[in-house]
């Protein structure tokens, strides 16, 4: 039973490899922008019901209050929807952990059985991976459903910010469990904060059908997906973030790996693989 089940999660998996992946996206990024009037509201109103998204955390919380499909999909939340935990690094934005743990050997869990590289995911990068080896990570999938903006973890400062180009593959579990090295193979974006605990990556990875990835300082990084990678350093204090605040935002579902340092921190323990999460909840506390 399991070999057919991994067969046909195989075989579902397959297109991905052949279709345009970037073009698809890039389409959806222009469809997602478009003000369609009453047929906009209708498209909302739909996919509100279908996922059974909580509008009510929302600021604006009628289909009618959006101009285009991005609007909505990047909507911002009322100012009392997400408290903050203090004393906590905490989850930079809703969704599902699909794996958490300790970075070993430079590797990390992608999936039951499947592990990728610490130093592929940080775009070859051996200072970082070096770094960050022994340390902890956090992968966090955003379904269509979920607020989906990225919010610091802990206060800091953003020290540096590298574009990864590649592919678009989906992110979804079924897709962890097929495509070997998924997360760094996929486009992705890291942004490196200085912290008190040392340094705290933050990665956005792209998707399949992700319309655009945005920071707060430096607006939107794609389209158009780029061939190169592409880095931007700032100066010391020069970019200042509080626990909580607004980094940037992704369109679509996507996924977020939360990378911090050896022996500073530890998870929670109520947290394992498939637990709901909240941005603002406590999601590790400070080693003493």
């Amino acid at each position: 039973m399991l070999k057919t089940s991994s067969f046909t999660d195989k075989l579902k998996t397959f297109p991905q490899y052949v279709i345009p992946q970037h073009l698809l996206s890039q389409w959806i990024h222009h469809v997602m922008r478009w003000q369609g009037g009453c047929v906009t509201h209708w498209a909302i109103k739909q996919f509100v019901q279908h996922y059974q998204v909580d509008m009510q955390a929302a600021e604006l919380s009628k289909p009618t209050d959006y101009k285009n499909f991005n609007q909505f999909f990047t909507r911002t939340l009322r100012t009392d929807a997400r408290p903050i935990a203090a004393n906590h690094i905490i989850s930079p934005v809703d969704g599902v952990i699909s794996q958490l743990g300790a970075i070993s050997q430079h590797q990390l869990l992608q999936a039951k059985g499947h592990e990728f590289s610490l130093t592929a995911l940080l775009g070859g990068s051996t200072h970082l991976s070096t770094y960050f080896d022994n340390g902890l990570f956090c992968t966090i999938y955003l379904s269509p459903k979920d607020y989906h903006r990225i919010h610091s973890p802990i206060t800091g400062y953003v020290r540096e910010m590298t574009y990864i180009p590649g592919k678009l593959f989906s992110v979804n579990k079924r897709t962890t469990q097929v495509v070997p090295q998924l997360f760094a193979r996929n486009e992705r974006l890291i942004c490196i904060l200085e912290t008190a605990i040392g340094k705290v990556a933050v990665i956005f990875v792209g998707a399949l059908f992700v319309g655009s990835m945005e920071t707060k300082w430096a607006g939107t990084i794609t389209p158009p997906y780029q061939g190169q990678m592409q880095s931007w350093q700032y100066l010391p204090n020069e970019l200042s973030l509080q626990c909580g605040e607004e980094m940037g935002r992704f369109n679509m579902g996507s996924t977020v790996i939360l990378l911090l340092p050896p022996n500073r921190a530890r998870w929670l323990a109520q947290y394992e693989p498939d637990s709901a999460l909240r941005m603002g909840q406590a999601l590790a506390e400070l080693a003493t």
